[in-house]
């Protein structure tokens, strides 16, 4: 029987989603058995679990959004403060958790779960517009602070053969969160009160509260003094010796890159946490079942699409890839945000597809980059995409209803210069001819 095994470079290995596809989608007929431990370990696992069921509960926030806004009376610039207060959590917390975890890494996955529980809490207790927020506050950081941490806690003790395939199992897992969660939302009946929809909802990150004591059993010793920040321990695994734009004395991808990822992070958060649900709410009558619909066709085309995009910019590189994924969503943004009924509902397909490649614009940027400087390169890209997620529906709350249609507008426009800029700027300095 085959065996599946993580795909060997000969130089370093590298978290793109190519590489990530090749170690789920490699099998040898070479007389070895197959064992799942070979490729997921019991730590993969539990970290696996446990970020499943911490993401349950933003897969199931967006469709209760409108119920928030009836219910509590909120205008539509309070709702945006509360569908942008995650993503400012999160981006402020980017910095600050990083060194945390530099010799915290057990307390902190203690620590995630719990603090996330009670931003859950807090969100369905029953209070105000302010209530709401600081339980969304909270959430955003003990969500960042579980990621992360499970992110170092892979890089540190997976870093063998099995790394890639650790990363793969560990996003994917967060996908399918995202899907279970708008699937229990959809499922649940519309006369529920929405806090009572959103606890249930919430109630799987119980099972990672009571996972923990395995996961730090399954936890190897910490090395102490030697084990540094996620992303300073990620450089020399993922950043190039001699970027090839960089040998050649060309201008450096980066700004384009933080452009990519901004703009992508942007438009996700402003169609996902504003224009789905308030459009589906209030231009077509949905209730909450319908807007989780549209939820779960975005996802189940994001988790179909993964392996053959990341199969795919391995083959032809990701600087070519990354244009036709950046203009796939340019279009789904415009059909979602100005189109009928059914148009949105391709249009949801269409921005699943474009969504399995949002971490090529972190490919490129780790092909770029020095290896000396690949820590704060990537500490600046994630507080770009996280200043997105807070961005888009904040600003969508400002504009309101009547101006909703701006920021997808000029989203869309950005995301279309953005994809020629990079086509030009690939074409130009034969980055085209880069693979994976």
């Amino acid at each position: 029987m085959g065996t599946c095994t993580a795909v060997r470079r000969p130089k370093a290995v590298r978290l793109s989603l190519g590489e990530c596809a090749h170690v789920v989608l490699a099998w040898r007929a070479d007389g070895l058995s197959f064992t799942i431990k070979g490729l997921v370990t019991s730590l993969t696992a539990l970290l696996c679990l446990t970020t499943f069921a911490n993401i349950v509960s933003s897969g199931a926030f967006p469709a209760v959004l409108p119920d928030i806004a009836r219910t509590a009376a909120l205008a539509d610039w309070q709702l945006g403060i509360v569908a942008g207060a995650f993503g400012f959590a999160r981006m402020v917390a980017d910095i600050p958790l990083g060194l945390f975890l530099t010799r915290n890494l057990r307390r902190a996955l203690w620590i995630g779960p719990l603090v996330l529980l009670t931003g859950g809490l807090c969100v369905t207790a029953g209070g105000g517009f302010a209530t709401i927020v600081f339980g969304r506050l909270l959430m955003g950081v003990g969500q960042a602070l579980s990621m992360v941490a499970g992110l170092t806690a892979i890089l540190r003790f997976q870093a063998g053969t099995n790394l890639a395939s650790a990363l793969a199992a560990y996003e994917l897992s967060a996908m399918i969160g995202m899907l279970g969660g708008a699937a229990l939302i959809g499922t649940l009946p519309s006369h529920l009160a929405w806090d009572t929809a959103f606890l249930l909802a919430c109630a799987p990150q119980l099972i990672a509260v009571c996972a923990v004591p395995k996961l730090l059993a399954a936890l190897p010793a910490q090395r102490g003094a030697a084990d540094s920040p996620i992303v300073a321990r990620a450089a020399p695994a993922v950043a190039p010796a001699s970027p090839p734009a960089l040998r050649a004395g060309r201008p450096s991808l980066a700004p384009l890159v933080f452009a990519a990822g901004g703009l992508v992070a942007l438009t996700y958060s402003t169609l996902e946490q504003f224009v789905v649900p308030l459009r589906g709410s209030r231009e077509f009558g949905l209730e909450r079942a319908g807007v989780a619909r549209l939820f779960m066709v975005q996802q189940i085309f994001d988790i179909a699409a993964l392996i053959p995009t990341g199969m795919l910019a391995d083959r032809r590189g990701a600087a070519r890839v990354l244009p036709g994924i950046l203009l796939l969503m340019a279009a789904a943004n415009a059909m979602i945000g100005f189109g009928a009924l059914p148009v949105v509902v391709a249009g949801c397909a269409l921005f699943g597809l474009s969504m399995s490649g949002w971490m090529l614009p972190l490919t490129l940027l780790r092909r770029d980059t020095e290896p000396e400087r690949i820590a704060w390169r990537t500490g600046l890209y994630r507080v770009c995409v996280d200043g997105g997620i807070f961005l888009g529906p904040f600003l969508s709350g400002i504009l309101g209803m009547r101006l909703a249609g701006l920021l997808p507008a000029l989203s869309t426009t950005a995301l279309a210069i953005t994809a020629l800029l990079l086509l030009t700027r690939a074409r130009s300095s034969g980055t085209m001819t880069v693979h994976g």
